[in-house]
């Protein structure tokens, strides 16, 4: 699904990434952890298109096609989804039709309201979400654990092929954590392939996870299965290379 070839960036001249190389199948779900400052959250953003970061030298390859200098907007889509670390509020947007906005421009083909209004109370009821979340402006006055629902709602109604999820743990308590986590658990199937970005192992004791990667000074320096996770809970950061 998603290959990349020795990834370089850096940012008002500063070298964060140093050469990242991963292969990323379909079906998966993946772990990316590590301690702050080790280059995680520009990862994520280098793959969205985010256009702050600069690539220095390598490619990325999202199903044999060439990414890399894509603008965001043509990466979602081709499929791809990034939740943000910290959701941005829009006034007077309200999240449905911000949902529908985006669907729209996403998808070949456009959606009626009605069949729209049908497919976001089927993925609200998922995520426990009711109408009124619906019907409030994009993320105003939102909790931190409703920020995270919201972006979680996103995923789920705009259905990409590949959802890089930063740091969507963050800030949680465990029943919105263990909602977050019902959320991912509902979207992953076998063309879909899952980043997740976090600190923590708390959200993972709810997920089923095929591979753990370290990184730390811009680069991968350890994989290994959820085994992993368990070592870095115990152990720290510290000596891993």
């Amino acid at each position: 699904m998603l290959v990349i070839n020795n990834l370089k960036s850096s940012i008002e001249g500063k070298e964060i990434l140093k050469g990242i190389n991963l292969k990323l199948k379909e079906g998966k779900v993946y772990v990316i952890m590590g301690p702050n400052g080790s280059g995680k959250s520009t990862l994520a953003n280098i793959l969205m298109g985010n256009p702050i970061y600069k690539i220095d030298s390598g490619e990325i390859i999202l199903k044999d096609q060439d990414i890399s200098n894509m603008k965001a907007d043509e990466r979602a889509k081709l499929g791809m989804f990034l939740s943000f670390q910290y959701p941005q509020e829009i006034s007077g947007v309200t999240l449905s039709n911000f949902l529908r906005t985006a669907y729209n421009s996403l998808k070949e083909k456009r959606i009626g309201l009605l069949d729209f209004k049908k497919l976001l109370k089927e993925k609200a009821e998922q995520l426990g979400v009711n109408e009124d979340f619906l019907t409030r402006y994009l993320n105003e006055g939102f909790s931190g654990g409703e920020k995270k629902k919201s972006e979680i709602l996103q995923l789920l109604v705009l259905n990409p092929n590949i959802a890089i999820l930063d740091e969507t743990d963050s800030g949680l308590d465990i029943d919105a954590l263990k909602t977050i986590a019902s959320g991912i658990k509902n979207f992953a199937a076998p063309d879909k392939t899952i980043i997740i970005i976090t600190h923590y192992k708390r959200i993972l004791d709810y997920l089923d996870i095929d591979r753990v990667f370290i990184m730390k000074d811009g680069l991968i320096v350890k994989e290994g299965d959820k085994d992993l996770v368990n070592e870095i809970e115990e152990r720290g950061y510290e000596g891993l290379e």
